[in-house]
């Protein structure tokens, strides 16, 4: 499968994904807004609700990376800056969400 193709199909599945996880991240988001910081440290304790919202950073992030990389793909001329910025956006899509989930758990 040639790359744009399999980088077109990677973004419309994870950008299916994602509706869904927005919308349970509104929900509870708006459940939880106005609560406390012992309310907020619960919703994010309980297996579930740390489990998908992990899984929505992680999706979201992955979504994103593939929409700048295409951005750089359409308006960086230089194929050495095209690959640092490539490699520097793929490091921040994977340290990122991985720092988030950590603190997330940790709290």
């Amino acid at each position: 499968m040639i790359s744009a193709t399999k980088r077109w199909l990677f973004l419309k599945i994870s950008g299916a994904l994602l509706v869904p996880l927005m919308i349970w991240f509104i929900l509870n988001f708006v459940a939880i807004y106005n609560q406390g910081y012992f309310e907020l440290v619960n919703f994010f304790s309980k297996g579930i609700s740390g489990f998908i919202f992990s899984i929505f950073i992680i999706i979201a992030f992955f979504f994103s990376a593939i929409s700048i990389s295409e951005v750089f793909e359409d308006y960086i001329g230089d194929e050495k800056i095209k690959n640092v910025a490539n490699k520097l956006l793929y490091l921040s899509a994977v340290v990122i969400p991985l720092i988030t989930i950590i603190l997330i758990n940790n709290i």
